[in-house]
C-alpha cells in the first residue's frame, strides 16, 4: 500500500507531500490541484509503461507542466501589498515525483534536456535522476537502484554496488530500460505492482458510448479504461466473482432492479428489469446516471482486485440518491485495493469520510500553489528528494 505520494514542481503542486490511507480521499474547490494531483500519479504509473515523455509531450511538454511562479513566493504578495512578487528561479529546472510504500520508495527527477548532441527532440524531458529504496524514506543506507544521467548502478546480493548499464537514454526510465532481474529484482517487483495500477475518469456515457452496443464478449476481469466491455465484465464478476456483492450494489442503487446479460453468437448485451417495467431495458435506453453507476459496479467489483485503484471525480453524472449506494461499494471494495478518490462533491466526501481506514486530504490554493489544508505536522510524512 502506497503511504505518501510526493510531487515537486508540476501545475500548481510546487512541494506537495501527502500521507495515502487505504482509501485516499482528495478533495477541495475547483481549481485548488485535485486534477493536477490525479495526473501526477497518472505520470508515475506512466513511468512503468514507457509512455513517461509522450504523456508530457500531451500536456504541452515539460515547459508547460512546470510550476509557473518564483522559486520562492515573497513576503509582499503573502502580505497583500503587491500582486507578483518573488525570488527568481536560482536552482535547476526539475519536475520530480515520486511515492512510498512500507517496503519500497522511488522518486524521478525530469529536467530540461542538454542541447548536444543536436536533436529534433530537443524538447523532450530528460531523466536527470531515478532512485528505488528500501522502506518509506531514503537514505543512502536504503538505496537500492540509482541512476544518474545515463548511468545506472545497483546494489548486488553483499550490499555492493555494481554498475549495470553506462549509456542509459535520457528519455527511457530506468524502470522499462533495463529489465534484468537478477540485477534487480526488487524493481521488476516494483514495476509489475504499478503497471497494475488502475486509472478510472470521465467514462463515456453518450449515445455512442462503448458500452451501449453490443460487444464481442470474452473473459474480462478488469474493465477497460473506456467502459467498452463493460457486458463481458459484469458476465465475468456474475461467472468468477462476487455475484452476491454485484446484485447488492444493483439493489441499493436501483431497488428490485437485476442487471442481465444477454449473450448470442459470442456477442454480449447489457441490459436491465426494473421494477415495474413490463419489459428489459437496453443499454441505449439507460439514463446516463445509471450506466456510469453501472460502470463504476464492473471496475471496483473486479475479480482481479490491483494494488491501487484510482478515481477521478465518479460521481459526475449521478443523482444525489445513489451517492450512498457508491460509498458503501467504494468501502467494500477498499477492503481489496488501495482506493484514491478525487472528488469536490461534498456529499459523497461526507460519506466515504466515515470509514475506519479512510484519510481525508483537502487541498486548498494559495497565491497559485497548491496546499493541504490543517494537515498537522506529525500527519506530514517524511519526504527525501534524491540530489542530483
Amino acid at each position: 500500500m502506497l503511504t505518501t505520494l510526493a510531487v515537486e514542481s508540476y501545475r500548481s503542486l510546487r512541494k506537495l507531500v501527502i500521507p495515502l490511507a487505504p482509501l485516499a480521499v482528495i478533495t477541495g474547490p475547483n481549481g485548488s490541484g485535485k486534477s493536477s494531483l490525479y495526473r501526477a500519479l497518472r505520470l508515475l504509473a506512466d513511468t512503468c509503461q514507457g509512455s513517461l515523455v509522450a504523456s508530457l509531450a500531451r500536456e504541452g511538454g515539460l515547459p508547460s507542466t512546470l510550476w509557473a511562479g518564483p522559486h520562492e513566493i515573497g513576503r509582499g504578495v503573502k502580505s497583500g501589498q503587491y500582486q507578483v512578487e518573488g525570488l527568481r528561479r536560482h536552482q535547476s529546472v526539475h519536475l520530480r515525483l515520486g511515492f512510498a510504500a512500507d517496503d519500497f520508495g522511488y522518486a524521478i527527477d525530469l529536467g530540461l534536456p542538454s542541447q548536444t548532441p543536436p536533436s529534433a527532440f530537443n524538447l523532450d524531458p530528460e531523466i536527470k535522476r531515478e532512485c528505488l529504496w528500501s522502506g518509506p524514506v531514503l537514505r543512502p543506507s536504503t538505496l537500492l537502484v540509482d541512476r544518474r544521467g545515463p548511468s545506472l548502478r545497483v546494489t548486488d546480493a553483499t550490499g555492493a554496488w555494481q554498475h549495470a548499464l553506462t549509456a542509459l537514454p535520457p528519455y527511457d526510465s530506468m524502470m522499462t530500460a533495463f529489465a534484468d532481474p537478477r540485477g534487480a529484482p526488487e524493481m521488476i517487483v516494483l514495476r509489475e505492482r504499478v503497471r497494475g495500477w488502475r486509472f478510472y475518469d470521465n467514462f463515456r456515457t453518450d449515445s455512442e458510448a462503448p458500452a451501449r452496443h453490443m460487444q464481442i464478449g470474452t473473459r474480462s476481469p478488469i474493465l477497460s479504461h473506456d467502459g467498452a466491455n463493460l457486458a463481458a465484465a459484469l458476465q465475468t464478476i456474475r461467472e468468477i466473482g462476487d455475484a452476491a456483492g454485484l446484485d447488492q450494489a444493483v439493489d441499493e442503487a436501483f431497488p428490485g432492479a437485476e442487471v442481465i446479460v444477454v449473450h448470442a453468437d459470442g456477442r454480449f448485451q447489457l441490459t436491465m428489469r426494473q421494477h415495474g417495467l413490463l419489459r428489459t431495458l437496453g443499454a441505449a435506453e439507460l439514463s446516463d446516471g445509471t450506466l456510469r453507476y453501472l460502470l463504476l459496479v464492473a471496475a471496483l467489483l473486479t475479480p482481479r482486485p490491483p494494488e491501487l485503484l484510482v478515481f477521478n471525480e465518479p460521481e459526475a453524472s449521478l443523482h444525489p440518491e445513489l451517492l450512498p449506494a457508491l460509498a458503501a461499494l467504494i468501502g467494500r471494495a477498499a477492503a481489496r485495493s488501495q482506493i484514491v478518490v478525487v472528488s469536490h462533491n461534498a456529499h459523497l466526501v461526507s460519506l466515504l469520510r466515515d470509514g475506519a481506514d479512510t484519510g481525508t486530504i483537502e487541498l486548498e490554493k494559495a497565491f497559485g500553489e497548491t496546499r493541504i489544508k490543517d494537515l498537522d505536522a506529525a500527519d506530514r510524512p517524511r519526504w527525501e528528494w534524491p540530489a542530483r
